[in-house]
Parts: structure tokens; sequence; C-alpha cells
């Protein structure tokens, strides 16, 4: 009988969309990664999975002026602090890391990257859902050089949006690969992967896109697992 893959994925409220999205294959297998729990679990992991949620702390990336522009009630330091480890072991052990939504953000800030707290405030476009339930939609465009164009085939689409946060300056080593037409970051990735772990950063949630044949959606996913052992 053939090893499972585990992949870990990061505890939220609904941690349910992103396990039943990841667990297609019958050889994978998820750990839910938690502060409530022994970290020592991430030992199993041949993949990192970050998902949305919460605001970051703007303390993690040095902006605390920035924390009026919050959602100050929905703020988890724990869990900042829980994932930016997350994001440590995942680097120093060369584990692919998918990042969704607060995903893209906290994987920004780990490598020392900054946050726009609040996008309408600081002149763009909303990107919040239309209601509860209901996400925004809107077109991005992605970076013809890049590692995404390779991986969705397209240059041109349509993603979900539902986060009011976005990146503002990139972390080191990073890069911008797709934008919104309004010029919000969609995705991040490595500015120079050779040699260096699967990294790639959304902003969108594929995870519970309407059309999940979307390039970025089965794109996205199928380029993971494949880096964390599936083919």
């Amino acid at each position: 009988m053939s090893r499972k893959i585990i992949i870990g994925i990061t505890d939220c409220s609904k941690y349910l969309n992103y396990e039943k999205w990841i667990l297609k294959e019958p050889e994978v297998e998820v750990i839910k990664l938690g502060y409530d729990n022994n970290f020592d679990i991430i030992r199993k992991c041949q993949g990192i999975v970050l998902t949305g949620g919460e605001d970051v702390h703007p303390r993690f990336y040095h902006r605390p002026e920035y924390l009026n522009y919050c959602n100050r009630e929905d703020i988890d330091e724990n869990r900042d602090e829980f994932e930016l480890k997350v994001m440590e072991y995942s680097q120093k052990n060369s584990l692919p890391v998918l990042g969704i939504c607060r995903g893209l953000q906290i994987a920004n800030v780990y490598f020392g990257g900054t946050l726009i707290p609040d996008i309408p405030s600081f002149g763009k476009f909303n990107h919040v859902k239309f209601e509860p339930g209901k996400d925004r939609y809107h077109s991005i465009r992605v970076d013809h050089n890049s590692a995404l164009k390779k991986i969705v085939a397209v240059e041109l689409g349509e993603v979900n949006s539902a986060h009011h946060q976005s990146a503002d300056k990139i972390g080191e080593g990073l890069v911008v690969s797709s934008l919104s037409e309004d010029g919000v970051v969609e995705s991040i990735e490595r500015k120079a992967p050779e040699g260096k772990p699967f990294l790639l950063l959304v902003q969108w949630h594929p995870e519970r896109m309407i059309s999940q044949h979307s390039p970025f959606v089965r794109g996205i996913r199928a380029s993971f697992m494949e880096n964390v052992g599936i083919r």
C-alpha cells in the first residue's frame, strides 16, 4: 500500500471548504494546523495550505498605526504568530505552500512585506463580498512572464473577491504575478524560484469559485498537487 501524501491546512472558520477542495485524490490526507494543536504534527506534512480569515495585526509588519483600519474584533494575534511559525518551518524544510486570501497576506508579511489595511480607505475599489455568502467577482490580468501564466495558460480572467486588505510592499524575493483592474495585488510568487520550494499566493478563493473548471481554480490546485507529489 502506497504512503499517503499529507497536506497541512491552517485552521479557520471555513476550514471544511479547503479540506473538501484538497481531498479529491484517495492518496491525500489532510491535517488541521492550528495553535491549539501540537505544532510538531507539521512534521508529517508534505505541503501547506494557508487559508483565509481574520486581518493580520499590523504590528507584525511594523505599521501599528494601521490598527484602526482593521476589523479589530476579528484579529487573532495567536493565529498570526502561529502561521508565521508555519511559514518559517515550510521554508526551512522545503515544503510547497499555497496561500489563499489571508494566506497571501501572512506569507507576504513573513517575507518582510506590508499590507494595505483597508483597500477602499487607501483609494481602490471595494473588494469585499456583495453580501454574506455572495462573493464579488472581477477581472484580473496575469503577467505574461510569470510562473502563474504557465499554470493558468491565460493572461486575462475572472476571479472571486472577498477581502478588504491586500499586499502593499512586496516581501523580499517575491514578485507580483497578477493585478485586478484597479491595481490591487491578486497573486504573488517567487522572483527566482529555481532551487526553492513551490510558493504560490493568490488573493482569490479557488476553493469556492462558482466555476471549478476555471484555470484560476483547476490550474492552481493541479500545480500545488504536482509539487506535493500527486501526479
